[in-house]
């Protein structure tokens, strides 16, 4: 092929790999969900590397096929759930950890990452010094923005990893040619990823790894649990099993005062349907159901015992809850935020998750303005944390101007109920419940510092350790490929032209997510 061609190809393989990466390592190493920057900030400093080593050393974009193999290979033998153990930032998912602990799982994705992307970026980077170069870089954004959009349809779609896998085999083989160190190694990692992708029950949204397990419970009714990303998520039950199960879920209605009317309902977090079930039990006539996830949603909506979705009086939106909201002509007579807590960041390079902007002062004054008078709104959740609960509390008394009911069952890791309203007398609250400490409790976040789950401000210690462990990493690995950093001063200019790149990313996903909704989509336009 022509070199032009390359080029374009090698730079769409490039993008694509490096997406693929962060995606499927965070789906099977959990934490990665949270600390996903190991591997973008990896695939950033291999491409360097990559682009160093082709300088002055013989070729090695050979060795890419066999490294990816490798990985692949390791991350699906050795997979790891979080461990949400810490007191500074709370993790949604299993207390225990299996698997490789993360301070020898973290630093070998990040080296192995780095690695893997190096020899891509060695044969881009030699492709690269054949043109002149503006032609170069035309060629390659041209590809990478291919790559980028490739990789956002094939998750738009819901393709599963071994689609990913056979695309970046192709493209390696087509590339590098037929030889046994192309073909085996790509042989092997197809084949890992098939053996995941059809196991039992597994599918593929834009955001998670998802895995549905049915089973019945002992009063014969269907009991269908969610797992994303190897972590309990959801569960889809009978209204009837439900109250008998969790009856705290019937707790919002309970609380409101006899006869409040319930015309016309918002559930943002919808997911499988169970509370859009309660509350049609609960005789609302008119429902806005939003669910960001469209693969949680064809779950519901196929196997939920209650068939909640196919109900006429139900309007499904799939969407980012704040950018409904702001969309959303408003006048309803309750709104729930259902459990709306995310296993994600909405991407690789900010420390936001995809609930991030549903919980500040503005997104509550929104709320505030959708309600009819004397509407009610409802948070509830397993907030673990006291301190949580408090903030929360505070956000809801700041906007409404009225005390909040907060109920919570057992200590802080039982469901806490939250509901206000401008009309004090719409809520029948036990005096108990009234009696939250919103004094003391920590500020509401804001459209400005969004960070609902960090209780003070600063930056936590092993993110600290993480951005220390990244540096090192980079200088020796930059030291040993470039040779004496002396030599580099003279490009000081490019350095601080990279830090703007980041910088401007990261700002531009953050704006994005809060004008036009964390969705898989605005994130592929930032990048």
């Amino acid at each position: 092929m022509s070199d032009k061609v390359r080029l374009v190809l090698l730079s769409f393989l490039m993008l694509f790999i490096e997406l693929a990466l962060i995606r499927w390592s965070g789906e099977n190493v959990v934490y990665l969900s949270f600390f996903s920057n190991f591997v973008l900030l990896g695939s950033f400093l291999g491409i360097g590397l990559g682009f160093l080593w082709a300088g002055r050393r013989r070729p090695i974009f050979q060795y890419a096929p066999l490294l990816l193999a490798v990985y692949v290979v390791f991350v699906a033998l050795f997979p790891a759930k979080v461990d949400r153990t810490g007191a500074g930032l709370i993790y949604f998912g299993e207390y225990e950890s299996v698997g490789l602990p993360p301070w020898v799982m973290l630093p070998l994705i990040f080296l192995a990452v780095a690695a893997i992307l190096a020899t891509i970026a060695d044969g881009v980077a030699r492709t690269f010094a054949k043109f002149e170069p503006l032609q170069a870089y035309r060629l390659d954004i041209l590809g990478s923005i291919a790559g980028t959009i490739g990789f956002a349809l094939l998750s738009f779609l819901g393709a599963p990893p071994l689609v990913w896998g056979i695309a970046a085999a192709a493209l390696l083989v087509v590339m590098l040619g037929r030889g046994w160190l192309q073909w085996v190694p790509a042989a092997a990692m197809v084949a890992a990823l098939a053996w995941q992708t059809f196991l039992p029950g597994l599918s593929w949204s834009p955001y998670y790894q998802v895995e549905t397990k049915e089973s019945v419970l002992e009063d014969g009714s269907p009991w269908i649990r969610i797992n994303v990303n190897g972590i309990p998520h959801q569960a889809a039950s009978t209204v009837e099993a439900r109250r008998e199960i969790e009856p705290l879920y019937f707790r919002p209605y309970e609380l409101l005062e006899p006869g409040h009317p319930l015309d016309r309902m918002l559930i943002i977090g919808a997911g499988t349907g169970t509370d859009v079930a309660l509350a049609l039990e609960e005789g609302t006539a008119e429902l806005d159901a939003v669910e960001i996830d469209p693969e949680i949603f064809r779950i519901g909506e196929a196997k939920h015992p209650d068939r909640p979705y196919s109900n006429p009086n139900v309007d499904v939106h799939i969407d980012d809850g704040r950018a409904f909201m702001e969309r959303s002509e408003g006048d309803y007579d309750m709104i729930i935020f259902a459990l709306p807590d995310s296993l994600t960041l909405v991407s690789g390079q900010s420390a936001l998750r995809l609930e991030s902007f549903l919980f500040t002062e503005e997104a509550v004054t929104q709320a505030r303005d959708l309600l009819a008078p004397g509407g009610v709104l409802t948070f509830y959740n397993y907030y673990r944390e006291e301190w949580l609960i408090d903030r929360l509390a505070r956000t809801l008394e700041e906007v409404f101007g009225t005390t909040p009911c907060v109920e919570v069952v057992g200590n802080a890791g039982g469901l806490a109920t939250l509901m206000v309203s401008t009309d004090e007398e719409a809520i029948n609250c036990p005096s108990q419940a009234l009696a939250r400490d919103t004094e003391t409790a920590p500020a509401p976040v804001t459209d400005d510092r969004p960070f609902l789950y960090l209780r003070e401000p600063g930056l936590p210690g092993i993110y600290l350790a993480a951005v220390a462990l990244i540096v090192l990493v980079s200088v020796v690995a930059v030291r040993l490929v470039s040779g004496p950093m002396k030599a580099m001063l003279v490009y000081l200019d490019l350095f601080f032209m990279g830090a703007a790149f980041l910088l401007l990313e990261t700002k531009n996903v953050v704006q994005f997510a809060l004008l036009f909704g964390t969705t898989w989509v605005v994130n592929a336009l930032v990048f």
